[in-house]
């Protein structure tokens, strides 16, 4: 049987070691390979990369500079369409430069009358309402539009896109299986007892002054000297979380006298095995919003700290709300929650298993659907 080939195009925040963009990354040509095996056609993944090299390395796919200008008109030249995606990519409040770098990349595939997808997309904060009609133009002009939430949809609306659907999707990486060859820890049964709970713990710098990372420091340290916990540290983007998560540890200090253990998760790049070290928590305490997706999508019950409206709109999707913000959070609410989680942890299981089930079926729907277009147009 000889099956189609179909050379597609994947830009995002790529080549960066960030775990969770990785794990979209990582997602999306999982999903798409799956859905293609499915159709009877083969895709080809060409992914713009601040690191090609290690991109090419890491997934097995062909990468390309994501700031070479020729390099990327050239692979779109030779490609058969064009995916953006997924992440926060339109978004101005960490840099002016994001939404026109995003941008130009779609326009370039569309002047070259390439087909084009925007995959699972987390819109905005969008404060400069001059990238309204940039971004209504390019989007218009899209084979397929998918966000990752109602409130990106929202904003779509607020810039007056007018389209017969966008759809909202989940974010890719609740489909992110498990690496080959390992098993699930199963949270409904009852650990050893002499085998401590884990707490696996994702944090970031956020706040100048640092108040967010003292607070986080106060509650574990509660926690600790009420339950004995293993605190696992693990950091999503290399190395700025590692240096985050030493500050953390050293506030802590020795608490080797309740019993509770520390450590760190080192230098993991690869987001199924970071995935998989979150699947192993009885609870994670997490700021970056991927290491609570990675845990509700392994029935992890997730304890979220907010700097962003991504991680509230996540949360709700799967009945929870931040235990706090890293402008207020209290150390004690901090370690009341998450006794209570590890204490009740079966029951969120329970009242979140269909939620989390339908999300993970959900997570595949922009593969599918950029792969029957693709079988659509032979």
């Amino acid at each position: 049987m000889v099956t189609t080939a179909k050379t597609i195009i994947i830009s995002g925040y790529y080549g960066f070691h960030n775990s969770g963009d990785e794990a979209v990354l990582k997602s999306i040509l999982t999903a798409l390979e799956e859905e293609s095996r499915q159709a009877g056609i083969t895709i080809k993944p060409v992914v713009l990369s601040s690191d090609p090299a290690w991109t090419q390395k890491m997934y097995g796919v062909e990468a390309v500079p994501r700031m070479s200008l020729g390099e990327v008109r050239r692979a779109i030249k030779n490609s058969d369409g064009l995916i953006s995606g997924g992440g926060s990519l339109l978004q101005d409040a960490t840099s002016p430069k994001s939404i026109p770098y995003y941008l130009a990349i779609l326009k370039l595939a569309q002047w070259a009358g390439k087909p084009t997808f925007v995959y699972a997309q987390g819109m905005g904060p969008v404060q400069r309402k001059i990238f309204y009609p940039m971004i209504r133009a390019v989007f218009q002009r899209c084979e397929y539009v998918s966000v990752r939430d109602e409130q990106s949809a929202a904003l779509l609306s607020t810039m007056k896109l007018k389209r017969p659907v966008v759809e909202v999707v989940p974010d890719p990486v609740m489909g992110l299986p498990l690496p080959s060859g390992s098993e699930l820890h199963d949270a409904a049964t009852e650990t050893d007892e002499n085998e401590l709970p884990v707490v696996g713990i994702s944090v970031r710098y956020w706040d100048k002054e640092q108040r967010d990372l003292t607070a986080i420091a106060d509650g574990l340290k509660r926690l600790a000297a009420e339950r004995r916990v293993h605190l696992r540290f693990l950091p999503f983007h290399l190395p700025d979380d590692e240096q985050a998560s030493r500050m953390v540890m050293d506030l802590l200090g020795d608490i080797s006298g309740t019993g509770s253990l520390v450590s760190m998760c080192d230098q993991v790049t690869d987001p199924q095995q970071m995935l998989l070290e979150v699947s192993r928590c009885s609870l994670m305490v997490g700021m970056r919003l991927h290491s609570l997706i990675y845990a509700a999508s392994h029935q992890v019950p997730p304890l979220g700290i907010s700097y962003d409206p991504k991680i509230d709109h996540f949360l709700s999707r799967v009945g929870s709300q931040p235990v706090g913000t890293t402008d207020a959070l209290d150390g004690q609410r901090l370690a009341n929650e998450s006794m209570r989680l590890l204490d009740q942890r079966s029951q969120w299981i329970e009242s979140q298993g269909a939620v989390i089930a339908l999300l993970k079926s959900e997570a595949r729907l922009p593969a599918q659907h950029i792969v029957n277009y693709l079988c659509r147009k032979g």
